[in-house]
């Protein structure tokens, strides 16, 4: 199927061909066709695969086609990072348009929010919006979403995961009953789906996930203790110098400065990204780091599903996740479309009972690997004491 055949505006088409896509994804090809048909949608879909573009193309067909002044589309998604990124296609796709959108998030300046204010009350054809800053908003009065005609949920086992759910009903709240609503999510739980149940009407559902890593990826694991985990990457860094992209995720955002510190005494430039940086700094960041300005990012998962930065060479867990499919999302940030990429994962002793579990997740029994004799022995595989660490594994002789 091409573009083409879903019938689409002709200004969308001429966008997306400029911005060279050639035909649709999986999940674009089962969910454009739904979407323009006015059917509400629950969507399984992972990080790579299309999904923000499948919303997208629709709501600006509609909106293209039935022109409005009014507040017409509302996205909700879990992180200031997602709803920047989403903006941004958003500029992309709707280029050839005179639609406009407008980014509802904390952490900005005292213009930032008069800025929000004015285009939710005198109306911005998309709003894209975090649920904690919309709240606010809608508690001062004088949001309109009186013509609002699609709804759109992005990440909703994220936004459940962050607490969000009593938000997200209180914004349902506020909404006209009669809209299209489309509930996207990375993976799908019985929570997640009776809640989407009780603001959708005869929803759709398709399920591509949870997709296991690219073929293009190479997954290495190295058994490690916590010392040695610096290091290693150290040595890995500096064989792989062709490589221009480079993300390392840590499961705890008060490691990323430390890991930064560590790459530094060891002549590796690297610069990072969590909650605890302002978010000016890690808009600076990110777009360095896409324009290939930064070579090695160091972030926490914030970034590992709200980012789209295309080419990444490598991606480094410094930790297992704490949710195994946490690891096929930061996996994901490597070898999109055909290309190629590695994944490299440290395992300590406490992380080896969740490693397994994302062994299982994937259906792989991936190689474990000693490292270099230089660092000295790590840890031996074992289950017996892993998750919780309180017993010292044993070195190898």
């Amino acid at each position: 199927m091409t573009f083409d055949e879903l019938e689409l505006n002709h200004e969308l088409l001429d966008a997306i061909s400029y911005m060279g896509f050639k035909e649709p994804s999986p999940i674009q090809e089962k969910a454009i066709p739904e979407i323009l048909n006015g059917k509400d949608i629950i969507a399984c879909a992972q990080t790579g695969t299309g999904k923000t573009a499948a919303f997208l193309l629709p709501v600006l067909h509609a909106l293209i086609e039935n022109p409005s002044d009014h507040t017409k589309v509302l996205i909700i998604v879990p992180t200031r990072e997602l709803a920047v990124q989403i903006d941004q296609q958003i500029q992309g796709i709707a280029y050839f348009s005179e639609i406009d959108s407008v980014t509802v998030y904390g952490g900005g300046e005292g213009s930032d929010f008069t800025d929000q204010k004015k285009a939710l009350s005198t109306g911005t054809n998309i709003v894209v919006a975090t649920p904690g800053k919309l709240i606010s908003h809608l508690n001062m009065g004088y949001v309109d979403f009186s013509q609002l005609s699609h709804l759109i949920l992005d990440e909703a086992d994220r936004m459940f995961d962050m607490g969000f759910q009593d938000d997200i009903q209180k914004i349902l709240s506020s909404l006209p009953e009669k809209r299209q609503t489309l509930l996207f999510s990375a993976t799908m739980e019985d929570r997640i789906r009776t809640f989407a149940r009780t603001f959708l009407t005869d929803p759709v559902e398709f399920n591509l996930a949870l997709a296991k890593p690219a073929a293009g990826v190479t997954q290495r694991v190295y058994l490690v203790y916590d010392q040695q985990k610096t290091p290693l990457i150290a040595k890995f860094l500096k064989v792989r110098s062709e490589y221009q992209s480079i993300l390392i995720f840590t499961s705890n955002k008060s490691r990323v400065r430390e890991i930064i510190r560590e790459l530094k005494n060891a002549d590796i430039e690297a610069h990072g990204i969590s909650s605890d940086y302002e978010q000016s700094e890690r808009e600076g960041v990110l777009l360095k780091f896409r324009a290939r300005k930064i070579k090695v990012l160091v972030g926490t998962d914030v970034v590992s599903r709200g980012i789209d930065i295309k080419d990444i060479n490598m991606v480094i867990n410094y930790d297992v996740p704490n949710d195994a499919a946490d690891y096929v999302h930061r996996v994901g940030r490597t070898a999109r479309a055909a290309t190629k990429g590695e994944a490299l994962t440290l395992v300590n002793e406490a992380d080896m009972r969740k490693f397994s579990r994302i062994e299982k997740l994937i259906d792989m029994d991936l190689e474990k690997q000693e490292p270099p004799i230089s660092l000295g022995d790590g840890p031996v595989w074992s289950l017996k004491h892993s998750s919780g660490g309180k017993k010292p594994f044993r070195k190898k002789k």
